[in-house]
Formats: C-alpha cells, sequence, structure tokens
C-alpha cells in the first residue's frame, strides 16, 4: 500500500533548525545573564568596600536607630554660693500609688503603680548668713570663737539611674485612654511622692548631727594651718 507524503513526513515544511543555533542562547536570556553578571560585580564591589571600612554594615537592615534632636543647653540663671555642704544621705523608698474612681470597680477604672525611688539629701551650713559678731579671735590666746547656723537641708534630688517602676496595674478604661492618648506627666505624682517621702526621712536622721561634726573639724583644720590653737564652734539654735 502506497505512502501518503503527508502521514510519512508530518513536518517537512518547517525548515531544519541547525544544532548549533538551537543551543545558542536568544537575546533575553543574554540580556538576562549580563544583568546577573552586573548584579553580581555590584555586589562583590559592595563587600569589597565594607571590608574596607568604606561602606557601613548591611547585615539588618531595619536596625534600630536613634536621632537626638535635643536643642542646645539654655542657661537660666547663675549664682554664688556661700554654703559648705557637710554630708548628703542617700536614701531608697517604694512609693506603692494607686489612684481609683468612687463607685467604679477597680477592673474599669484603676491605676496603681508600685515605684523604688532612690535620692540623696545634703546638708549644708550657709555661710552668708553669719552675723557681724559671729567671729570672735583673740591673737594673744590663739583662739577663735565661731557662732554658726543651724545646718539646712536641700530637698532630695532624685536619682534616676537607680529609680525604676517595678510593676503598673491599669484598668480598662485606663488601658484604653492610654492607647488613644498619652500623658507625659503620669508619672510625675509618683516622682514628688518619693521625693517628699526621702526629704521627710532625711529630716528625721542624724544627717544634721553628722553635718556639724564635719563643719567643726572642717573649721579647726582650717584655723589650725593659720597658727590658731583653740576653735571653738557653736551652732545657733533652728
Amino acid at each position: 500500500m502506497a505512502t501518503s507524503p503527508e502521514v510519512d513526513d508530518p513536518t517537512r515544511e518547517y525548515p531544519t533548525v541547525p544544532d548549533e543555533e538551537r543551543h545558542r542562547p536568544n537575546g533575553f536570556a543574554r540580556l538576562l545573564i549580563f544583568v546577573g553578571f552586573v548584579f553580581a560585580l555590584i555586589v562583590l564591589a559592595c563587600f569589597g568596600l565594607r571590608a574596607i571600612n568604606v561602606l557601613p554594615s548591611f547585615d539588618n537592615p531595619f536596625e534600630d536607630r536613634t536621632i537626638d534632636r535635643s536643642q542646645p543647653v539654655l542657661l537660666q540663671s547663675m549664682r554664688d554660693l556661700h554654703r559648705y555642704v557637710a554630708a548628703d544621705g542617700t536614701f531608697q523608698v517604694i512609693v506603692d500609688l494607686q489612684q481609683e474612681k468612687e463607685n467604679i470597680p477597680d477592673f474599669l477604672v484603676n491605676r496603681r503603680t508600685l515605684f523604688v525611688g532612690s535620692g540623696t539629701v545634703e546638708a549644708y551650713v550657709d555661710f552668708s548668713a553669719l552675723a557681724g559678731d559671729a567671729l570672735k579671735i583673740d591673737e594673744g590666746k590663739k583662739s577663735i570663737e565661731l557662732t554658726l547656723p543651724p545646718p539646712q537641708q536641700s530637698t532630695a534630688a532624685l536619682d534616676m539611674a537607680k529609680s525604676y517602676v517595678v510593676a503598673e496595674e491599669r484598668g480598662l478604661l485606663n488601658r484604653i485612654g492610654d492607647a488613644f492618648g498619652d500623658e507625659p506627666n503620669k508619672q510625675q505624682r509618683v516622682y514628688q511622692l518619693a521625693q517628699e517621702r526621702i526629704t521627710e526621712a532625711a529630716r528625721a536622721s542624724e544627717l544634721d548631727r553628722r553635718a556639724k561634726e564635719n563643719t567643726q573639724r572642717m573649721l579647726e583644720s582650717l584655723f589650725a594651718r593659720l597658727g590658731y590653737t583653740t576653735v571653738t564652734v557653736t551652732f545657733a539654735s533652728p
């Protein structure tokens, strides 16, 4: 039986592609290869510049960054001090402050803060308040009698590097309010209370007695260098 040419040779109307042209990449593939080669060169160049510290590190593209936009320090006032800081004391207080509303459940409106405050109080003698007859000198006996005002104490200065919030409880409405509005001074009451408690504790401590002793020793040493053998220091009543 005769065979039809159309059946025996189905692709005879399509031209034959040589093998060397069949394996040769087309124009789009060559473009991709070129772009990949250029990209590899750029990456290698970046690593080379980073190795010699020309480019910054790219290990974490989402690394945290701190931007300081603080304004320059403004000098508001200046004054001369005429006091001798004779002693200071460091105190620590635990403040447990709760703010709530009457007749409202705590799970709705409640703010309780547990705060550890550390502060320093200075005890000083103010020499600017000396009266005209406060100093009596006897050159023959090489003696000095000095009457000083009583020691004073400064307001406690909180050390924020050593003060911290241990825990804070908030009601549901407090949490919602904090989410939609920021109150920058909400911890101010806690700081003030810690400062007041430390100041009161310093008043009841022996800081004044220590200040008197240190002031007397300082003056005795000072006048001894000037040739005086007897130095009597008296503190006025508060």
